[in-house]
C-alpha cells in the first residue's frame, strides 16, 4: 500500500471517511458492473440553486477520496427526475402567468419561459449542465424522460408492477389516513393531455404489466408501465432509480432524511442493495430560510461566480456539511480569503494535514499555489477608499505593495482584483456610513498622521501594525475599541483589515490625506 493511500485509509477528513464505508460494499468482491456508481438527483422544477452545485461538488470530493484508496473503477451519474408533472408554477421565471395552463404536464412538456429550450425541463437541464461544466466536473448526466421513454427503466418497472403491494405496503405506512385511500406507486400519464395524473389505481396487472384506473372524467383507461406511458411516484422513484442503475452512494438533504428507510426498502423490494448514504443540513437565505428553488432565495450559482472564484465555493462547500450554512452574499469575502489560506498552509504541510486540507479535496491532490499577494478583504477595503470603479485602479496599489507581481502572473489576483470592484459597488458602497471621530479618537488620530509624516521604515506591514497598535494602547481598553474606531471613522465600515498591512498597501501618504479628510468632516460628507 502506497504511503498515501496508507494516510488516506486513517484520515479524518469526511470524504475519506464516506469513502471507506463505499469501499467497505466490496470488501468480499469487486461489483458486478465493473464500477462503483455515485449519483446525485435533480429536479428540474426550478432555476438550479447553489444547492444543486453543493450536492455534486460534495459527491465527487467522496469520489475523488474513493479514487484515492481503492483501483475499483468510478463514475458519478447526474440524474434529472424532468418527467415529473410542474405542480406549481415557479415564481423567478419570466411571464409566470402563462405557465399556469401547463400544470401537471411533465416539466420536459411545459413550454420555456425563456424561450430558448424545447420546454422548461430542457432549458433547467441545460443550466444545470453549463454550471457543472464550469467547474470542470466529470459526469455522466441522465435525463428520467429518456430514461423512461427508451425502455431502460421498462425492467425495473415491470417489476414494480410484480412487487407492488409489497411496495404499497411500505408507502402506506407513511402516509395519511386520507391520502391512502387514492394513492398508488404509479402515475399514468394522460395519453391524449400528457399531464401526470393523480389517481387511484383499479387493478395492477403484473403479468400483462399494466395498469387501469378511470380517467378524471370517468373513462376507464388500460396503460402498460413500460415505454414511459406512467411514472413512479418520487419516493418510489428513488428507490426504484437504485435499483436501475446500481447505485452505491447518494447524499441528499436533510429533509429527505427521515424517507430513507422507504427509499432503501424500495430498493430491496426490487431486487437491490441499498446505496450507501451521507445526509447534509440544509443551505439557509440570509433570513435563515431554507433556499428553494421555486421561490428563488438565496445565491444563484452565477451570483457567487460574479463576485469569487469557483474554487472558493468549492471551499464554502467542502466546510461542515452536516452544519446549516447561510449562503448570502456576506459569506463570500471570507470564502475566497481562507481558501487561499489553505492553499499556503498545503505547502508546508505534511502528508497527514494535506488529506485533511479543504484544498486537496478541491483540486483532487493536485493542488495549485496561491498567487494572491492581497487578501480579498483588503481589496475591498482598497477598491472602499479609492472608490475604484475598475480593478486597474487596485492595480496600481497593488504594485507598490508587490511589485513582482503582475496580471499575468497573478491571475487569480487578477480575477479578484475585479471580483472585489464589483462587490465594493453593488454591496458595500450602499452601506457605508462614516461616523465623526470623539476626542479621544481624534487625539490618537492626529498622533497616528504624525507619525506617519515621519515614518522611515518603509511599506513593512508588521512594523506599521506595531506603531498603530502603540498609538492606541496608551488610550484605549478594550484595544479593540481603537480598531473598530479606524474602521468607521476612515472606512465607513464596522470591521475591517490588520490596519498596518492596509497603510502598507495604500500608501503612506494616501492614509495621511485619509486621516485629514477624516478629521475635517469630508468623508462624513461624502
Amino acid at each position: 500500500m502506497s504511503e498515501t493511500r496508507d494516510a488516506a485509509m486513517n484520515s479524518k477528513a469526511w470524504p475519506f471517511e464516506e469513502a471507506r464505508r463505499v469501499l467497505k460494499r466490496y470488501a468480499k468482491a469487486p461489483p458486478e458492473k465493473g464500477y462503483v456508481l455515485f449519483e446525485t438527483g435533480y429536479g428540474p422544477s426550478g432555476l438550479p440553486h447553489i444547492g444543486t452545485f453543493g450536492e455534486v461538488a460534495r459527491t465527487t470530493m467522496i469520489q475523488r477520496a474513493f479514487e484515492e484508496i481503492s483501483d475499483i473503477p468510478t463514475k458519478l451519474i447526474c440524474f434529472s427526475d424532468d418527467l415529473d408533472g410542474m405542480r406549481k408554477v415557479p415564481g423567478n421565471v419570466p411571464n409566470p402567468e402563462a405557465l399556469h395552463q401547463h400544470l401537471q404536464l411533465p416539466l420536459t412538456s411545459v413550454p420555456d419561459p425563456f424561450g430558448t429550450h424545447e420546454s422548461f425541463g430542457h432549458h433547467n437541464n441545460a443550466m444545470l449542465r453549463r454550471f457543472l461544466d464550469t467547474f470542470g466536473f466529470e459526469y455522466e448526466f441522465i435525463s428520467a424522460t429518456d430514461f423512461y421513454r427508451s425502455g431502460q427503466f421498462d425492467e425495473i418497472l415491470l417489476r414494480a408492477a410484480e412487487k407492488y403491494d409489497e411496495i404499497m405496503a411500505v408507502m402506506l405506512k407513511s402516509l395519511r389516513e386520507e391520502r391512502r385511500q387514492t394513492y398508488s406507486i404509479f402515475l399514468p400519464i394522460h395519453p391524449e393531455t400528457g399531464r401526470v395524473m393523480y389517481v387511484p389505481m383499479k387493478q395492477v396487472n403484473a403479468r400483462e404489466g399494466s395498469v387501469t384506473f378511470d380517467d378524471e372524467d370517468g373513462t376507464e383507461m388500460t396503460l402498460p408501465v413500460t415505454g414511459g406511458n406512467v411514472k413512479l411516484q418520487w419516493k418510489p422513484d428513488f428507490g426504484a432509480r437504485w435499483a436501475a442503475l446500481g447505485v452505491d452512494f447518494e447524499m441528499y438533504g436533510k429533509d429527505h432524511s427521515t424517507n430513507t428507510p422507504i427509499y432503501d426498502s424500495i430498493c430491496r423490494i426490487l431486487g437491490a442493495r441499498a446505496p450507501e448514504h451521507f445526509t447534509y443540513e440544509l443551505f439557509l437565505d440570509e433570513n435563515g430560510q431554507k433556499i428553494s428553488k421555486s421561490s428563488g432565495n438565496g445565491l444563484t450559482i452565477d451570483e457567487w461566480l460574479t463576485y469569487a472564484s469557483t474554487e472558493s465555493l468549492s471551499y464554502f462547500m467542502y466546510q461542515k456539511p452536516k452544519t446549516a450554512k447561510r449562503m448570502y452574499f456576506d459569506v463570500i469575502p471570507k470564502a475566497v480569503d481562507e481558501y487561499h489560506q489553505q492553499l499556503r498552509a498545503y505547502e508546508t504541510q505534511d502528508l497527514k494535514a494535506r488529506l485533511n486540507n479543504p484544498v486537496w479535496h478541491i483540486h483532487g491532490g493536485a493542488v495549485p499555489k496561491s498567487d494572491m499577494v492581497v487578501p480579498f478583504s483588503m481589496l475591498l477595503n482598497l477598491a472602499s477608499v479609492s472608490s475604484a470603479e475598475d480593478k486597474s485602479q487596485l492595480w496600481g496599489f497593488i504594485q507598490r505593495y508587490a511589485p513582482e507581481a503582475t496580471p499575468e502572473k497573478n491571475p487569480s489576483m487578477d480575477a479578484a482584483a475585479g471580483h472585489a470592484v464589483r462587490y465594493y459597488n453593488d454591496f458595500v458602497k450602499p452601506e457605508k456610513v462614516f461616523r465623526a471621530p470623539t476626542e479621544l479618537e481624534r487625539e490618537a488620530l492626529l498622533e497616528l498622521r504624525d507619525n506617519l509624516k515621519v515614518w522611515d521604515g518603509g511599506l513593512d506591514a508588521e512594523a506599521l501594525q506595531s506603531m498603530v497598535f502603540a498609538v492606541g494602547k496608551p488610550r484605549f481598553e478594550p484595544l479593540r475599541d481603537w480598531f473598530t474606531a479606524l474602521y468607521e471613522v476612515l472606512l465607513g465600515a464596522s470591521q475591517g483589515p490588520r490596519f498596518g498591512g492596509f497603510i502598507a498597501l495604500y500608501g503612506i501618504d494616501e492614509t495621511i490625506a485619509l486621516i485629514e479628510d477624516a478629521l475635517e468632516g469630508k468623508l462624513q460628507a461624502a
